[in-house]
């Protein structure tokens, strides 16, 4: 395995080629991914392999991470597991990834290179949840007996309404 994987690729040529890239990418290169990580500490595995199937270049592939995001309900660091299955048609027109088939998706390619790490940060981008939470409750208030106690002798007297307000005022010549 590579331990360094080039900054730009041609995935044209490397389809053309049949040609492997397997390494790791440090989180903290991903400037997009950035925001959304608590640490940004590790690696990403990624294994790509491109080649062609008739006329259509692709690309498949796997990539592995574990990130640190936040949790949307109490703040506090949450593990995420990424394992993606990468299958991209390469495409150099929007006419060309219309008619790709069903089950890949479009990676246009206007320019002869592209940056390997916007390639697996958009994949990563997209399969990230909106609102990442642990998978246990993680927000549940904690109260003690007292504070208790002050809910439920609140929640017997009636709420005031603003109608109940202004009829108080109303009454004392307040108003």
């Amino acid at each position: 395995m590579l331990d360094r994987l080039p900054e730009y690729i041609d995935p044209l040529h490397l389809a053309d080629k049949r040609g492997v890239l397997k390494g790791q990418i440090p989180l903290r290169s991903l400037d997009r991914l950035a925001d959304m990580l608590v640490n940004d500490t590790g690696t990403i595995t990624v294994e790509l392999f491109f080649g062609r199937e008739g006329r259509l270049a692709k690309v498949e592939g796997h990539i592995e991470a574990v990130l640190e995001l936040e949790c949307q309900n109490c703040l506090e660091a949450v593990k995420w597991p990424i394992d993606c299955t990468i299958k991209l048609g390469i495409v150099t027109s929007i006419d060309q990834a219309n008619r790709l088939p069903e089950d890949y998706e479009p990676l246009l390619v206007e320019e002869g290179k592209i940056l390997l790490k916007n390639l697996i940060e958009d994949e990563i981008l997209l399969i990230l949840p909106a609102f990442p939470k642990h998978q246990h409750s993680c927000f549940v208030p904690k109260f003690d007996n007292n504070s208790v106690d002050s809910l439920v002798s609140d929640e017997q007297s009636p709420p005031e309404t603003p109608f109940s307000i202004l009829a108080k005022l109303k009454n004392t010549g307040d108003l």
